[in-house]
């Protein structure tokens, strides 16, 4: 794990642990809510998120950020704790992964990147642009934490929408099922404290958007 992402996140499972919550993996949960977004010529052009963290993380997450009005947060206000989010998801490819026709696709960094905070609830909104916009009669985007530190999950509605999308195109959402996440249950902290980024672990808790055009 990098350095700046186990500093922004160890200290929240110091947290955890001091007031009694469970130890046992994840950590952070995020309720997300993403888009694909398509160029005039049917072409996608880059995923864009929105993540919604738990209330607990919030409240760590924004404690000792000055603002004019005590508990209301600008994104201004929010804009340095915006910046360490993404650059330190960077080593997780920012829990993000493509495949058009069935081959890897990259991203480039992310862009219009922030955060706001609503309710109690902090929210990361930020666009993944595809190296090269991406033509193909089949895409397939996944989300999920290889180590499985973080917990993602589709919002309950409308969590995937196609932006400018031919209207042939079909999307397909699938989330992880309650077996893949009971599963969990019987592994202990020592097996999650040795997975890295490399680690495909997680992979069985990731939510699947796939995207057939004609």
């Amino acid at each position: 794990m990098n350095p700046s992402l186990r500093t922004f996140l160890g200290s929240l499972v110091a947290l955890l642990v001091a007031i009694g919550a469970a130890q046992a993996h994840p950590h952070v949960w995020v309720t997300m809510t993403s888009e694909l977004v398509y160029a005039p010529d049917g072409s996608v052009t880059g995923v864009r998120h929105a993540w919604a963290f738990d209330d607990m993380f919030s409240a760590f997450a924004t404690q000792g950020i000055e603002t004019k009005q005590k508990g209301v947060f600008t994104r201004e206000d929010l804009a340095p704790l915006a910046q360490v989010n993404v650059d330190s998801l960077k080593d997780f490819d920012y829990f993000t992964y493509a495949k058009a026709n069935g081959k890897k696709t990259e991203f480039n960094g992310p862009t219009d990147y922030w955060l706001d905070y609503k309710d109690e609830v902090l929210t990361l909104h930020f666009t993944l642009p595809f190296k090269a916009p991406v033509k193909a009669q089949r895409l397939d985007v996944e989300v999920y934490d290889p180590t499985y530190f973080v917990d993602f999950s589709m919002a309950e509605n409308d969590p995937v929408k196609l932006v400018g999308a031919p209207g042939q195109c079909k999307l397909t959402v699938v989330r992880p099922t309650d077996a893949n996440v009971a599963s969990n249950g019987s592994i202990n902290e020592q097996f999650f404290n040795s997975l890295d980024a490399s680690s495909n672990w997680g992979a069985q808790f990731a939510n699947k958007i796939s995207v057939t055009c004609p």
